[in-house]
């Protein structure tokens, strides 16, 4: 078994971000958004994404659709699909990447 430990990227912004567990096939990262309002801005990435609502709630957009999340939801966000969020309620996503996204590294 090898365990990583991963630094928190806060830099002072509403959102922070930590790896949890990574290898070259898979990335689990945490997102904290520390207030409402705070975004996740529009963009688009090769990597498949899942992603689970630990706590608080937020409205997604994903292509032309828009819906909101709270505790325990969890959806799919295709490659290459446009998406963001908003914070409605602060708390924090838990975001798997396939493959591993190697800009958080």
């Amino acid at each position: 078994m090898f365990v990583k430990t991963f630094p928190l990227v806060d830099e002072g912004k509403p959102v922070s971000r930590q790896v949890i567990a990574d290898s070259p096939e898979l990335m689990v990262v945490a997102f904290n958004f520390h207030e409402e309002g705070a975004e996740g801005a529009l963009h688009n990435h090769p990597h498949v994404q899942s992603t689970f609502v630990k706590s608080g709630r937020f409205r997604f957009t994903i292509g032309e659709t828009q819906f909101e999340v709270g505790p325990g939801d969890s959806f799919v966000i295709p490659s290459q699909a446009t998406h963001g969020c908003v914070c409605l309620e602060p708390g924090t996503l838990i975001d798997s990447f396939t493959p591993r996204r190697d800009d958080f590294l």
